[in-house]
């Protein structure tokens, strides 16, 4: 049994992330925009965040320093999705161009501002992780349950799982959610009924971009004690997801959870000794998640059914 523990533990850590960032990516596209600058808003979100915990972790720590972070991320990944907004729906710019030139800018600018702010010009941002929970109190000690979910765990784990549920009630039980939808599937429909197809693809794109920027925090946290403006491309991976999951919350989820397996087997197979003793060089085991997906999408990409509307800049005059 503590061998299952394990892997769904570190299933979780890989699986979050990919949830929260593909999410994101279905607002945006369920509006209408393309995101393929997932990665880049990612690395914008994780940056920052973790650079606000290295700055204020000799101040504060624990739970509440998470939060705070938490909310640095939302903002940064909220403002920097803002650019691809205003290209993609203000500008009617190629989309596809712009979230390239977001995924190239944030690395860049992540290396450039560490070496220059921290000391000895140094782009490893580090961090001391005091986040983790050993147990949660009452429900930790459940049979079976307690050491899947409540030992072991960060909040990040609780928090994904409610984005999931919120985003399922947003997209289909409110009026929000039926306009995305609208927007992105017949957005001249939606504008002759008075719906503005440009604030709602502008809110798809943010929202989209708040958790995109909080999927990079959510990612480095359980992983890593540091960050070097990557997230080994989790936003692409993250977009594989998308397409898998039919831009539906829970086939994303399903997804998500799958792609998260296929990581923790090329990042944990030293602790999983079935795997650790058959031979297999580590180099194959890290090209798993990346093999998975393209024959994941070769299989299903035929039936895929993007949001009619998707990567089309609306022009109010055009019928």
């Amino acid at each position: 049994m503590e061998i299952i523990y394990f892997i769904f533990q570190q299933m979780m850590f890989f699986s979050i992330p990919l949830l929260i960032v593909a999410l994101g990516g279905m607002f945006s596209e369920r509006s209408g925009v393309v995101n393929i600058a997932l990665e880049g808003i990612m690395v914008a979100g994780a940056f920052s965040s973790i650079y606000f915990i290295n700055r204020v972790q000799g101040a504060m720590s624990g739970q509440g320093l998470l939060l705070l972070a938490i909310l640095v991320a939302l903002g940064s990944g909220l403002l920097y999705s803002f650019l691809h907004a205003y290209a993609a729906i203000s500008l009617k710019s190629n989309q596809t161009i712009s979230g390239t030139a977001l995924n190239m800018i944030a690395p860049a600018a992540s290396i450039y501002l560490a070496r220059t702010t921290l000391p000895n010009g140094i782009q490893q941002i580090q961090f001391v992780n005091t986040f983790r929970i050993e147990k949660v109190p009452v429900l930790g000690d459940i049979p079976v349950l307690g050491p899947l979910l409540f030992q072991n765990c960060y909040i990040t784990t609780y928090l994904g799982l409610i984005i999931l549920a919120a985003s399922a009630f947003v997209l289909y039980k409110t009026r929000f959610g039926l306009r995305l939808r609208a927007c992105g599937e017949h957005p001249q429909a939606a504008d002759s009924v008075g719906i503005n197809v440009y604030k709602i693809r502008y809110a798809g794109v943010l929202i989209s971009g708040a958790l995109a920027g909080l999927g990079g925090l959510v990612y480095v946290i359980p992983t890593s004690t540091n960050f070097n403006a990557t997230v080994s491309g989790y936003g692409f991976l993250a977009l594989a997801v998308l397409i898998f999951g039919q831009w539906k919350p829970l086939r994303i989820f399903v997804a998500a959870f799958f792609f998260g397996l296929m990581k923790t087997v090329a990042a944990s197979y030293s602790g999983i000794p079935v795997l650790k003793d058959l031979g297999i060089p580590s180099d194959i085991y890290k090209m798993i998640p990346y093999i998975a997906t393209m024959v994941v999408l070769a299989f299903t990409s035929r039936r895929s059914q993007a949001p009619r509307a998707s990567g089309v800049p609306y022009d109010k005059g055009a019928r």
